[in-house]
């Protein structure tokens, strides 16, 4: 089986000639193609040993010759004669695994969902998710708050292109959009115990705010200094600032789950923001980073460009301290983020643990835990905290989520005898606890065609009693969520084909 691999990689080297000298700075991490015999002169030699350098970002195994085949294929048909170098999108020197959503990491290990295309000089990558579901929120207590049915779809679809420049630097750009606007009208779809941003003047209370049309749009550059330390510079209008881990729809660790966490707006919410500037300096495996950025969330106009702000700012520190796991932690002070509360600023802080580990095909476990405070002005901290699980086993996966979050009595928009009156000037504590499955059923379109699946999960809410009175409790008018509220979804989902890359 060896030689058959020797035979191959030898074949694809000698047609890979004209190429290889026309791309001789790119590098292939983790694969070594054989250099042509008895070259004629130390030029040739020079430049054959250049060739079967490493590429960062990819290896491959020597066990078996059909891990080269299935990586060919895996790669959407590029050839792999003068490819580009496969690599991190902001560092030439990192895998392209440990991609998240802006600048954020996530660990080595972790699988990738998506389609690549080589176009001269150009890397392309595209992947995304895209749901179709049924959910019933509270549907044990008919009449009881936050109660919803509802046919939806939330998703979001990517593309980025990277290439290149001179000796040292590399060239990233991307794209985000979400169909949001169409597929989740009315402000959004029901989401028991959620809360955050706007629609039509009101507070959104147990609903998750669609995103918007244009998701992220930038560009960065990174010069390598060295293989250990490098210079990022990146904007996006929008972007993603340095604050908190992978945002939730790019984590693997939530990728069946269709709903967004309930501690959105205590770690990720900053995911889409209209203007951001980020510095960030990598050391092997450490990166800080700073950013400028506008604090306003996005407006409920979803399909335009809102205004940059550059009021507000933030810091973190990566650090992955093996391939299966990327740490990280940041603050940020956010400048009038809630259009309905223009004055009241917002300090943020962060903590992750994000956990990625693979032993064949399709098997792998992913998990986050994720911790996250929000100080404004005029209010006490309050905390939330995620723990999530995503173990899949070929076709089938299983996945959970807990979440303890702190809504206070403006939040949750609880009134002691009406909306004019004094608010409770309480804090309520909400744990959350999801168990949901999910199966692959194919790939359409042939095996590099976009992956369907079914699912779906139960939701259980564990709340404290005065949030389940009714008018009758507590000196509140309006009905109260109930004794343990449930929440069920059921779905179909499209998602980029998993990528086989070998062994990391």
């Amino acid at each position: 089986m060896r030689k058959a691999t020797s035979l191959l990689a030898l074949a694809g080297a000698l047609a890979a000639r004209p190429a290889l000298a026309q791309h001789e700075h790119h590098a292939m991490p983790g694969m070594t193609m054989p250099a042509k015999p008895a070259p004629a002169d130390t030029t040739r030699r020079a430049r054959a040993a250049k060739a079967a350098a490493p590429m960062p970002g990819m290896t491959m195994p020597a066990d078996t010759s059909h891990h080269m085949a299935g990586m060919q294929h895996d790669m959407g048909g590029m050839e792999m004669d003068g490819m580009g170098t496969m690599s991190h999108a902001y560092s030439r020197h990192l895998p392209m695994s440990r991609n998240g959503s802006g600048t954020a990491w996530q660990p080595d290990q972790t699988p990738m969902y998506m389609w690549m295309q080589h176009k001269g000089p150009w890397m392309l990558m595209y992947h995304g998710a895209a749901f179709g579901r049924y959910t019933s929120q509270n549907f044990n207590h008919d009449g009881g708050r936050g109660h919803a049915n509802a046919v939806d779809g939330p998703n979001w679809f990517m593309t980025m292109a990277q290439r290149t420049v001179g000796e040292r630097g590399l060239l990233n750009l991307s794209l985000m959009m979400s169909l949001d606007p169409l597929t989740e009208t009315r402000g959004g779809y029901p989401l028991l115990f959620q809360t955050g941003e706007s629609y039509k003047g009101q507070p959104l209370i147990d609903k998750q705010h669609p995103h918007d049309l244009f998701s992220g749009l930038s560009v960065a550059y990174t010069h390598a200094f060295s293989e250990d330390v490098d210079l990022t510079a990146y904007l996006g209008y929008p972007g993603e600032p340095a604050i908190g881990p992978t945002a939730f729809m790019h984590r693997l660790s939530a990728m069946p789950n269709p709903d967004a966490p309930l501690s959105h707006h205590w770690t990720d919410a900053t995911h889409i923001t209209y203007g951001v500037a980020t510095l960030g300096l990598r050391y092997k495996r450490f990166k800080l980073e700073g950013s400028n950025f506008t604090g306003r969330e996005p407006d409920q106009y979803r399909f335009d460009f809102d205004k940059p702000r550059a009021d507000s700012w933030a810091g973190r520190l990566n650090w992955n301290p093996t391939k299966e796991l990327a740490l990280q932690v940041s603050h940020a002070y956010i400048k009038s983020p809630e259009d309905l509360h223009p004055d009241e600023n917002v300090h943020r802080t962060t903590a992750s643990m994000l956990h990625s580990r693979s032993w064949g095909e399709r098997h792998y476990i992913a998990s986050a835990l994720v911790w996250g405070m929000n100080q404004g002005t005029g209010h006490g901290a309050e905390h939330a905290v995620l723990a999530e699980t995503n173990l899949t086993l070929g076709r089938l996966t299983f996945y959970g989520r807990y979440e303890f979050v702190q809504k206070d009595s403006e939040e949750l928009n609880f009134y002691a005898s009406g909306p004019n009156d004094q608010l409770l000037d309480r804090v309520f504590n909400v744990h959350a606890l999801t168990l949901g499955s999910s199966y692959r059923l194919a790939s359409l379109g042939g095996s590099r065609g976009p992956e369907l699946s079914v699912g779906g999960q139960l939701t259980g809410y564990f709340i404290p009693q005065s949030l389940q009175a009714d008018r009758y409790g507590l000196g509140y008018v309006g009905p109260g969520y109930g004794k343990l509220p449930l929440s069920a979804s059921v779905y179909v989902r499209l998602t980029a084909p998993w990528m086989q890359m070998g062994r990391m």
